[in-house]
């Protein structure tokens, strides 16, 4: 059983690093082989599979969705314009805006929102959107990692180790991975300074968009606050961050349907979940716990270990920098939910503190997908509004702007945590 659930195991990640169009496919047919030869009981699914997290990740996309819907993104960065000076300013001011949004929505959802703001400015200007549409995808998936609610990595971390909101903030009386993820997107205004210091054409918005509802926007206010003050509770029940999520997404929905008096708004929203991660999420929750059964995670941690022997030092930088380069090829999800229980149990042989190694790979695998054009769903996003809008974008351009702000990115959260949590 053991060899043929690696050879399955191989052979998944294969062909969602060679056919990411085929990921979902490959995913499902990987857990359905686990569970036909009983490496997974079937009986033992509603325990494998993490509900908590499927919730929390659909009851976000829906509130999400009537956040977009509500105009509100689009009243801020008009705000933003008017504080900008010149085309520099806009572009900086955006992709620090689509950061800040995205450490609390999806990273492709922030880019659907702020790329068009960009497209406009560009257009009235007469001149390429291409790189303030590259700064906000790279912004927003760099922020990602910031908090419990802000990427689905952070979610499956959050789930593996038991972290509440708060500990993304500060944990064990030790400073969280935000503070690394935000010193991180600090050190990339001087790189965004340096790249965009001709773009000097000076910008202003003609005018304020208008917000349809303030509904939505109080609703993500308050599952966030909700979510925090759960945190404080130490005995609260394991689905209480998905019942949270998903409860205030079915209020916008029922309030939708109130206020519209018709079902269209709520069938826009169910039809604009994206189903496709929410199934592969569960079948990799298969695939990894088959592969725990029959020890292969025990064999990988025991490599990593004879890797980076007892240097914790080199250890972490193996754990960083060694993600970073497989994310720029490798969508993060798989490979997040296959390593979380591998750094346990590194954690375990080393003697290492787990949350130093958990925020590591969360750094690395996070911000690594912003080198190149597939690292991460934000940049294929972004490259495909350009393109729609009649911009080529060579991996050459890309890269231009990609490499120098993630290198500036993970080199400062990664000091950062070690002398944090060492």
């Amino acid at each position: 059983m053991k060899l043929l659930a690696l050879i399955v195991f191989i052979a998944v990640y294969v062909v969602m690093i060679a056919l990411p169009r085929f990921r979902v496919h490959a995913a499902v047919c990987a857990a359905l082989i686990f569970i036909v030869t009983r490496i997974v009981h079937l009986p033992d699914l509603p325990q494998v599979l993490n509900f908590n997290v499927l919730l929390m990740l659909l009851g976000m996309m829906l509130i999400v969705h009537f956040f977009i819907e509500s105009k509100m993104p689009m009243q801020i960065a008009d705000v933003l314009l008017d504080k900008s000076k010149n085309l520099c300013m806009v572009t900086i001011f955006l992709s620090l805006f689509a950061g800040v949004i995205s450490a609390f929505i999806d990273n492709v959802a922030t880019v659907l929102m702020i790329a068009p703001v960009a497209i406009a400015i560009s257009k009235k200007l007469k001149v390429s959107p291409v790189p303030m549409v590259i700064s906000i995808a790279v912004s927003s998936n760099l922020q990602g990692a910031a908090t419990l609610v802000g990427d689905t990595t952070s979610i499956l971390l959050a789930s593996y180790a038991r972290m509440t909101f708060t500990d993304f903030f500060y944990m064990n009386g030790r400073p969280g991975i935000f503070f690394a993820v935000e010193l991180g997107a600090l050190a990339t205004v001087p790189i965004m300074m340096f790249l965009f210091r001709d773009l000097k054409e000076p910008v202003a918005a003609e005018e304020r968009t208008e917000v349809k509802t303030m509904v939505p926007t109080a609703a993500l206010l308050l599952t966030i606050i909700v979510l925090i003050i759960a945190s404080f509770f130490p005995n609260r029940p394991e689905m209480t961050n998905g019942v949270v999520c998903m409860g205030f997404g079915l209020l916008l929905m029922v309030y939708s349907l109130l206020s519209e008096k018709s079902p269209e708004g709520c069938r826009a929203c169910i039809k604009d979940v994206d189903y496709m991660t929410l199934i592969l999420l569960a079948s990799l929750f298969v695939i990894v716990d088959g592969v725990t059964e029959v020890d292969i995670i025990d064999d990988i941690a025991n490599l990593f270990v004879r890797i980076g022997g007892s240097n914790r030092f080199f250890l972490f930088t193996l754990i960083v920098w060694g993600s970073v380069l497989i994310s720029a090829f490798v969508d993060n999800i798989p490979y997040v939910t296959a390593m979380l229980p591998v750094l346990a149990g590194v954690s375990s042989m080393t003697g290492t503190d787990p949350n130093l190694l958990f925020f590591g790979l969360l750094t690395g695998a996070t911000l690594g997908g912003n080198l190149t054009p597939v690292g991460a769903s934000a940049n294929i996003t972004g490259i495909g509004i350009l393109k729609k809008n009649g911009y080529d974008v060579p991996n050459g351009t890309f890269m231009r702007i990609s490499v120098p702000f993630t290198l500036a990115a993970v080199t400062v959260g990664y000091l950062f945590l070690w002398f944090a949590w060492n």
